[in-house]
């Protein structure tokens, strides 16, 4: 038995400022007050508590395409010869790594396999998992809050991506360092999402800035931003409409958001975290491509990699972009909202040891 590693231990809103400011007043969920009836939320957080909670991310990852994949083929193919490459660059093109990053991963096993550098498969396999570490590593930097009070935290993505549970969980996660968090509402787009942002608050003990449905959105941040810098909030955390980034009417209001902000302050926001869907696949790519070019992506938060998630987009966005990828999802506890780490990432996807038959 091969034993492998472990891990070791602004112009067009010049005058949008003033109409928000003269906007219908500011409606905070006090947390302490019962939401009735409780909206439907995109993934309850369950109690931190639960098992499910403590799973590693080699649990979390096991179940994905590019998992199962490596897996399967090494151990139907312990001979070290060309087509295992072969097939091995159709497993990693089939789990959503993408056909550039495929083929260039291959290529360079297949040279160093010529040159009779591994001894047998296994010696490659523990290659490719190296090699797959230092494509992540670049993009491993997690975000710091510091440098600006409010610091603001623009969320933007897709609808279904999990952004209202993405912001959930980084209040819970920010509110647990000992930071004073705000939330605004601005996804006004969306019937319930309001009322869905509103119920993370109360969960979280965390007040939430909100104008109600149809409210423009630019107006409940601009304000959100206001009471933030009155109340010595140390985070604002602003949600948006979850849009489609072909539609360009909407594509532009993301734009409007960030003109309004920089007329209470020149730096913000200073993150936009894009949240994707993990389930996407390259399709994802498409879609930074087109978030980045409106609103000036900062960081990535990858989530619903613990279901049926093929695994391999989280190396085709780090090798299209090189953004930082901050989060990962895992499940749907707070706890599983992981900061990215490239070593537990791969290591999840690849067997914990294989056996030649």
């Amino acid at each position: 038995m091969l034993k492998f590693w472990k891990k070791k231990p602004a112009d067009s809103g010049a005058g949008e400022n003033e109409e928000a400011a003269n906007q219908a007043p500011v409606e905070t969920a006090a947390p302490e007050a019962p939401s009735a009836p409780e909206p439907v939320l995109e993934t309850p957080v369950e109690p931190e508590t639960a098992p499910a909670a403590k799973r590693s991310w080699r649990e979390r990852l096991s179940g994905s395409v590019f998992a199962r994949g490596i897996s399967s083929l090494f151990s139907r193919h312990p001979k070290l010869d060309d087509n295992l490459l072969d097939e091995l660059e159709t497993t990693l093109i089939t789990a959503d790594v993408g056909i550039e990053a495929s083929t260039s991963l291959v290529e360079s096993l297949r040279k160093r396999m010529h040159k009779r550098e591994f001894a047998d498969a296994g010696a490659l396999l523990q290659a490719l998992r190296q090699d797959l570490v230092n494509l992540l590593n670049p993009v491993q930097r997690p975000l710091e809050i510091h440098g600006h009070s409010p610091f603001v935290v623009l969320i933007v993505g897709i609808n279904g991506a999990g952004k209202t549970t993405t912001i959930g969980k980084l209040a819970r996660r920010w509110r647990d360092e000992g930071k004073q968090v705000l939330l605004a509402a601005g996804d006004t787009f969306r019937a319930a999402a309001v009322e869905q942002l509103k119920t993370w608050g109360d969960r979280n003990q965390v007040p939430v800035i909100s104008q109600g449905q149809d409210a423009d959105a630019a107006s409940v941040i601009f304000d959100a931003l206001q009471a933030a810098r009155s109340r010595h909030a140390d985070v604002l955390v602003a949600d948006t409409a979850g849009r489609l980034h072909t539609q360009g009417g909407l594509m532009d209001e993301l734009g409007k958001i960030a003109r309004v902000l920089k007329k209470l302050d020149a730096g913000a926001p200073h993150e936009v975290l894009m949240v994707i869907d993990g389930t996407t696949g390259q399709n994802a790519v498409n879609q930074v491509r087109q978030f980045r070019q409106i609103v000036g992506v900062t960081g990535l938060v990858v989530t619903k990699l613990d279901g049926t998630a093929k695994g391999g987009v989280v190396f085709a966005l780090a090798r299209e972009f090189g953004l930082p990828i901050r989060f990962v999802g895992l499940g749907e506890t707070a706890t599983d909202l992981r900061v990215f780490d490239a070593e537990s990432y791969v290591d999840g996807l690849l067997p914990a040891e294989f056996s030649p038959s």
